[in-house]
Formats: structure tokens, sequence, C-alpha cells
């Protein structure tokens, strides 16, 4: 009978430690999940611009000129003749021949259409073929491009029926140019970030996330509206590049 007493009196003082035990483990682990519940990591989150001003590179500029004949022959020799002469007034202004690129003639038949009262068409005649082509200049001599845009009249004086458009200009250099607006932005960021942690009693910890944002190049001094998938100015020789970074640190 004492056997059986002592056996019983075991059981019974293991299964008392077992859930002792049981239940410090349980409280340690609910003050971990209250103390991280309450306890969560501070961040802070800002936002770095750089912009940097800077001038073209390459300048782009093309001319159209075309003839009309109702002989398809004639009117090929009048705008072969037509670009003999675009390339001569283009030599004689220093521009290289590597920087010279004629496109292929547009043919196109032209005709007549005559309408009824009603405006229905009664009758179409052939008018003749129109030819059209284009010549493009992109060089790196920006000034010397752009004189002989301006002065393409002197070809219009001469028979040509010249078009002169607007100059495009652009910058070979932009990867460069957007790695060192990168940094500038981040360095921006984590300076902003510094004086918010200071001021708040903290001190800046490590980056959790960087996003870049949208890499814009407008003119200077401009009202140009900033596009979610990034301006692109090419009208304007001087340009403004600008670029943003969001930047999330922890706070120690």
């Amino acid at each position: 009978m004492e056997t059986k007493s002592n056996s019983q009196f075991l059981r019974g003082y293991l299964s008392t430690a077992i859930m002792a035990v049981a239940l410090v483990v349980t409280a340690v682990i609910f003050a971990g999940a209250y103390k991280s519940k309450f306890n969560k990591q501070v961040t802070i989150s800002v936002t770095g611009l750089a912009e940097k001003s800077f001038a073209s590179d390459l300048i782009v500029w093309r001319g159209e000129y075309q003839r009309k004949s109702l002989d398809l022959k004639a009117a090929y020799a009048l705008i072969k003749n037509d670009e003999s002469n675009v390339r001569q007034y283009l030599k004689s202004n220093n521009i290289d021949n590597n920087e010279i690129v004629f496109s292929s003639i547009s043919i196109e038949k032209e005709f007549d259409i005559k309408r009824n009262d009603e405006g229905k068409q009664i009758s179409s005649i052939f008018a003749g073929y129109k030819l059209s082509q284009t010549v493009t200049v992109e060089s790196r001599n920006i000034d010397r491009v752009e004189v002989v845009s301006r002065e393409v009249t002197k070809l219009i004086e001469s028979g040509i029926e010249i078009s002169s458009l607007e100059p495009s200009y652009f910058y070979t250099r932009l990867s460069e140019l957007k790695i060192d607006l990168l940094a500038k932005a981040s360095a921006d960021a984590r300076k902003r970030a510094e004086t918010i942690a200071l001021n708040s009693g903290g001190a800046l910890g490590k980056i959790l996330k960087a996003d870049m944002g949208v890499f814009q190049i407008t003119a200077p001094n401009s009202n140009e509206d900033f596009s979610y998938g990034g301006a692109f100015n090419t009208s304007s020789k001087n340009k403004k590049a600008s670029i943003t970074i969001r930047i999330n640190y922890s706070i120690k």
C-alpha cells in the first residue's frame, strides 16, 4: 500500500511540475509578443532632390523639299537637282558629308477632285506627281548648324521649295549625368533624414528601402509640366535635369 501511495504521489508531483513549466513558457511567449507589439521599429521616409543645368552637345536639323510635275521623270530630275544644290549649300557652310543624310524620295499621285453642291464627288482628274525628300543634319557643332537652319532661305531664293524645321537638341552623356544626380539626390535625402532624426532625439540607422523617382529634362526657367514618365525637352539648347529618390531609414 505504501509503495502504491508513493507512486501516486510521484505522478502528481510530475504533473504539477509539467504544468508549472508550461505556464512559464506560455508567459514568456506572451511577454515577447506584447513587447514586439508595442516596440515596433521606428522609421523615417524622406525624399532627396538633385538638379543640374547643362548645355546640349548634339543638334539635329531637318529640311523638307518637294517638286511637282505631270511627268514622273521630269519631277525626279528636278528633285535630284535640288538634292545636289542642298548638299552643296551644306558643304559651303562647313557641314561634313558624314553629318548629312538624305532620305529616300517619296512619290505621291495627286488628283483634282470635283464635287457637286451636295459635296458628292463627281470627277477625279490626275494632276501630276508630287515628289518629297528630307535632309537631316546631325552634328556636334551646334552653332554652325543653327546658322544653316536660319539661312536656309537662300535655297528658297534659288527656287528650291524647302521647309526648315526647328532644330532638336540632345545630350550624349545622359548616363553619366543620371548617375551623378542620383548620388547627389541620395546625399540630399540622407542630410534631410539626419536633420529630422537629430531634432527628434534619435539617430539615423540603416537604409531599409530606396526608390528612384522620375528623371526629368526641361528647359531652364520654363513652365514645362513634369511628366509621370519623365519629361525630355529637345527644343532648348540649354537644359536642366532633375531627379528624386525616396529613402526609408531606421531610427535608433
